[in-house]
């Protein structure tokens, strides 16, 4: 892959076509899939930045409607509906997450840190409406690395290497932000998913957060906030994803085996596509056929209360 623009006839066609995308993941052994956005990004910042909200609102539902009817629509629960939330209206996100489980979908994305967009922060309480809807619904709050239009790089003129490299330091210091934020004593049953962040970085994560409210929290602000040590609420309330991650699997009691799923991140360049059944097996590999079944079905069909034969 370079970064030169190429014409839709030069992509692959499962990259837009249904038909062609299931065509690909039956090739890769895939049995079902969520897909993130693209064109409107990963939250719908895209129609965030309009400057006619009205404009910006009907492209939300255009985009939920064309994910539920069109894109997953004759698919048999194969393709997995993701949808957007008008990101600068909580109160019409409410709406829309409410218009969108009626008809069966169970995962919205939303931005990993939304500050970095110029929204209200999680600790704010201005998200509370939107966490209560999904708690509701079951729907899933779903993150993926760069769902905040901006990646970690320790230096201004680092090559973006250092930033593919870091991406999943986003994910780290979002799931930091809800941990300490009380959404997740608030709200016991909303479910947080972190897509494309790995987890090999979870177990020294969990450690530190919960030294941290061991032998700070009287002076760190969150001391009547999170009654019980924060790992509580990371092994209740969320979940993490992967696809390339030994590290991770080699920690996986740690990182806890009804937390992990598995990802393909077809059609990134960073995909295991069409190699996912060997690359799965590799990282599974002297895993008890429980834990197996768990990271790579179970846990995702848990998460969204999936029709499928468990």
């Amino acid at each position: 892959m370079t970064l030169e623009g190429i014409t839709r006839e030069q992509m692959r066609r499962g990259c837009w076509d249904p038909k062609a995308r299931i065509a690909d993941m039956e090739m890769n052994h895939v049995e079902a899939s969520l897909c993130f956005p693209t064109f409107p990004r990963f939250c719908g910042q895209t129609f965030a930045e309009a400057d006619d909200k009205e404009v910006g609102l009907a492209c939300v539902r255009a985009y939920n409607d064309w994910m539920v009817e069109e894109w997953c629509g004759d698919s048999r629960g194969r393709l997995i509906p993701l949808c957007l939330i008008p990101l600068w209206d909580v109160e019409l996100a409410v709406e829309e997450i409410r218009r969108n489980a009626a008809r069966g979908v169970r995962a919205v994305t939303f931005s990993e840190i939304p500050t970095y967009l110029g929204l209200p922060s999680i600790h704010s309480g201005y998200w509370d409406p939107f966490f209560a809807e999904c708690e509701a619904t079951g729907t899933v709050v779903c993150m993926h690395i760069g769902s905040s239009s901006q990646m970690p790089a320790a230096s201004p003129d680092a090559p973006p290497a250092v930033q593919a490299a870091l991406s999943f330091n986003n994910a780290m210091a979002s799931m930091m932000d809800f941990l300490f934020s009380g959404v997740l004593v608030r709200f016991p049953r909303l479910k947080l998913a972190y897509a494309e962040g790995q987890m090999g970085w979870i177990p020294y994560a969990l450690e530190r957060a919960d030294d941290v409210w061991e032998e700070h929290r009287a002076w760190g602000g969150v001391r009547d906030l999170i009654p019980e040590p924060p790992s509580t609420y990371y092994y209740r309330q969320i979940y993490c994803c992967f696809f390339r991650d030994r590290h991770g699997v080699a920690s996986l009691d740690t990182v806890g085996v009804d937390n992990a799923t598995f990802e393909t991140d077809y059609p990134h360049v960073d995909s295991t596509w069409p190699h996912t059944k060997r690359i799965a097996a590799e990282h599974v590999e002297g895993l008890s056929p429980e834990t197996t079944y768990k990271i790579l079905r179970g846990n995702a069909i848990r998460m969204l209360e999936l029709d499928f034969d468990r």
